[in-house]
């Protein structure tokens, strides 16, 4: 279910593997659960991934450090950075998302042009090989599914992601969406956690391995930031 990357004194950071749920789902135990077995801790859940998303999840040790490190996600200080492939270019190289999310059908969500309370995604893409698209994103906010539609809304839907591409046969053998870096403070220390994608087959091909490392370390890339009101959409 999980890699542990880190044990802090305020937290722990692992690896989820894919098709994971955080809660209980259908499975005998949620993801949380089992790791509270596995280390013999009550731990709090921090932030979430969906699903099929695989990568850096982070859990406090006390509510205190659940309530500090939420208040940073809440402040957008805490930076991430996500992996995603395509099987198509987006409509722009790089740029912004910004709208509105609704509901949609089958449980998925839409974007929309109004921007009252707008998720926000930057990003990057590359070629990563024949047919496949490596795109580097940076969510400036945390909503549902945002990464996920924003791609969609950009006409590059995540290969094998349920929800907002069409099938294919043969099926991939899972959504390629990875939590690839997380950086953060805690009290005056500042931590920078990597987690390679590895569950996956199309993560091994060489062109993709040589597509990531052009985008790291992206904190060195040029982000610009939030600023969700006046910011144009892409």
């Amino acid at each position: 279910m999980y890699r542990l990357i880190s044990q802090h004194t305020d937290f722990i950071v692992i690896d989820k593997f894919p098709d994971i749920s955080v809660h209980r789902d259908q499975a005998e135990c949620g993801l949380v659960t089992r790791i509270e077995a596995d280390l013999g801790r009550k731990l709090w859940l921090v932030h979430r991934l969906d699903k099929m998303t695989s990568g850096l999840l982070l859990l406090a040790t006390s509510k205190a450090a659940c309530e500090a490190l939420a208040r940073q996600f809440r402040e957008h200080r805490i930076e991430k950075y996500y992996l995603a492939l395509c099987d198509r270019k987006p409509n722009k190289k790089q740029g912004r998302v910004i709208g509105d999310m609704a509901r949609s059908r089958r449980s998925g969500w839409r974007l929309l042009k109004s921007r009252e309370n707008p998720a926000i995604t930057e990003f990057y893409s590359r070629s990563a090989g024949p047919g496949l698209r490596l795109v580097l994103c940076r969510p400036a906010t945390g909503q549902t599914h945002q990464i996920r539609v924003a791609l969609k809304s950009l006409g590059a839907p995540i290969i094998g992601d349920p929800l907002y591409h069409e099938s294919v046969q043969p099926a991939p053998d899972r959504g390629y969406l990875h939590a690839w870096q997380l950086c953060f403070t805690m009290g005056d220390e500042a931590f920078r956690f990597i987690a390679p994608p590895l569950n996956g087959a199309l993560w091994s091909a060489d062109s993709v391995r040589d597509a990531i490392e052009q985008f790291n370390p992206p904190r060195q890339m040029r982000w610009r930031g939030a600023g969700p009101d006046r910011a144009p959409a892409v």
